[in-house]
């Protein structure tokens, strides 16, 4: 069972572990990571909802969340970032039941949509069990030159629609973790 979890918004002060956690040699290959300035505007720009992932009974900070479209007119909210340090304790899926949970139900979201590395199996894995279809892939879409490779890597785009969400809701698929 995960530790208690809750997303609180990341404030300005938090960017330095945010811009770490981003960097951190467990995480690097499967995000692109952004420049500082590029977090302080999800931070500040009201299209974005930027996140701090607290865990544990002391609340210590474990990771960060992005959501993207946040005031989008067609009601298509992106998950556009999800890192953490601990992996393998269910922090991961715990984070995807909150966003999916505030995506449908306070932001009305009519479709909740993200992209992932294909090299990320693990969080494929984790999106296709939390009721995520996979639409397609953006072929060899992102530059992998890190730690001596020269390669590509694609992009797969997955999202859930509201009544997607609604039917696990119905089914009881939709509690804590």
């Amino acid at each position: 069972m995960p530790p208690p979890l809750r997303l609180r918004p990341t404030m300005l002060s938090d960017l330095d572990f945010v811009v770490t956690v981003e960097d951190d040699a467990a995480n690097r290959p499967f995000i692109t990571p952004w420049e500082r300035t590029q977090h302080e505007g999800a931070v500040r720009f009201p299209d974005f909802r930027h996140f701090i992932v607290e865990a544990g009974a002391d609340g210590s900070r474990s990771g960060f969340v992005i959501l993207q479209g946040c005031r989008n007119p067609h009601r298509s909210v992106e998950l556009k970032r999800i890192v953490l340090q601990s992996k393998g304790h269910g922090l991961g899926r715990a984070c995807v039941r909150l966003l999916k949970a505030m995506a449908f139900r306070d932001l009305k979201a009519h479709r909740f949509w993200l992209d992932v590395k294909a090299l990320n199996t693990r969080a494929l894995a984790l999106y296709a069990s939390e009721g995520f279809v996979e639409e397609g892939r953006l072929r060899e879409s992102v530059r992998l030159a890190a730690d001596g490779a020269d390669g590509y890597d694609s992009l797969i785009v997955m999202s859930m629609l509201d009544r997607e969400f609604q039917a696990r809701v119905a089914l009881g698929q939709e509690g804590p973790p």
